[in-house]
Formats: structure tokens, sequence, C-alpha cells
């Protein structure tokens, strides 16, 4: 009997084939059939995993997100190790969610056809739905360590300052894949470190005591991205 470890693995091979064929040719190029054929693997073998588009959609969703959220910790863990402020780190967390090289412009291609496909299908609106509401309690939560270490001020409210953080983010995520070379010549990449921090700083207006005395103790308590 194939061990837990081989299945994760065919479904990692099936998420990569369909990432690859909506990167390459659209969300239409996805069928069974075109999958399996991607994977290497069987049509029976691909419908074992997934009996449908949207199960597929789905799962190559969730991989591409966990994927994400890898690269975000990372940056969190290299933030704390090297004490940086944390809307330092939060600059740098946000840029993982805009396509600025061919792997994040892979990504970002996918996690649009779900979000297209979401709209007509109430399951995978669910999955959309949370995963911009984790995104979103993800900055309030850095917000709010931001207050806990003094670089936000106490009276900010955290939910509306993520909302619009998300929402500069996902703008500019979306201006870059529409157009990266710029309507100018210019290309847009060029604008998104400054623009983020621009509107970081009109959240985190103060210096970081993160790392010394009790705010260090109270900010550790909770990820700041």
């Amino acid at each position: 009997m194939p061990r837990t470890a081989d299945h994760e693995q065919r479904r990692r091979q099936i998420a990569d084939a369909v990432s690859r064929l909506i990167s390459e040719h659209g969300l239409d190029a996805v069928t069974v059939a075109r999958t399996a054929a991607t994977a290497g693997m069987s049509v029976g073998l691909v419908q074992h995993y997934f009996r449908t588009k949207d199960e597929m959609l789905l799962h190559a969703f969730r991989e591409i997100s966990a994927r994400i959220r890898a690269r975000v910790e990372e940056r969190v863990r290299d933030g704390v190790q090297h004490k940086r402020p944390i809307a330092r780190v939060m600059a740098e967390v946000m840029t993982e969610y805009i396509p600025l090289d061919e792997a994040r412009r892979a990504e970002y291609r996918v996690a649009r056809a779900f979000a297209g496909r979401a709209l007509d299908a109430p399951a995978l609106a669910e999955v959309d739905t949370e995963t911009a509401r984790k995104l979103r309690e993800d900055i309030a939560r850095a917000v709010h360590n931001g207050k806990e270490c003094g670089e936000v001020d106490e009276h900010l409210d955290p939910l509306p300052a993520a909302v619009r953080l998300a929402a500069v983010m996902e703008g500019l995520a979306l201006q870059v894949y529409r157009e990266p070379e710029g309507g100018a010549g210019v290309p847009v990449a060029l604008f998104v470190g400054p623009l983020l921090d621009a509107e970081l700083a009109t959240v985190f207006t103060g210096e970081c005591r993160q790392y010394t005395g009790q705010a260090a103790q109270r900010v550790h308590s909770g990820r700041p991205a």
C-alpha cells in the first residue's frame, strides 16, 4: 500500500501540473486529461485524488498559498533574528504577494484564476474569502504588535489600517501583473518599494522598541505578520 508520503507527492505533482497549465495556457486549458499528461500520470490516477476541475484548482491554490506563507514566515524569522522594525518586516512580507518575478507571476495567475472561478462556485468563494480574511488578520496583528512596541500610535484601530494596507498591496499586485513594463515604459515594479514604504509610514509612525525590555516580551508573543 502506498505510503502517506507517496500520496502527498502525487498531490503536489498534480498541483504543480495545474499551476503550470494555468500559467502557460490559462484556466481553460486545465482538464483532467491535460493535467494527467502534464503530471506524467494516468487519468485514472489523477481522478483517484481529484474528481473535478474545481477540486484540482482548489488544491493548487492551497499549495501556492502554503508556499507564499512559508516565504512570509521566513521573512518574519529573518526580521526577528536581525532585529528589524515591524514596518521593515511588513514591507518585505507584502512584496511576497506581488508578482515581481516569474515565479510570483505564475503564482499570482493561479490565484487570479481561482478567484475568478470562485465567482460562480460557492465552495471556492468561501475559501477565497477566508484566505483574504486571514491576510487582513495577519496585517492587523502586525499593526497591533506595532502598538505594543511603539511603532504605531496606541489609539490607531488595527482593522481599518489592515484593510487599507491589504488594498494597497492587492492593487499594486494587479498593476504589476497587468502591465509590468508600465504605461510610459517605466516598470511598475520600480514603484512598489517606495509606495509600500510610504503607506506603511502612515501606520508605523513611531520608533521601534521591539527588542528592549517588556515590549520585546509582548511583541514576541504574536507574529508581526
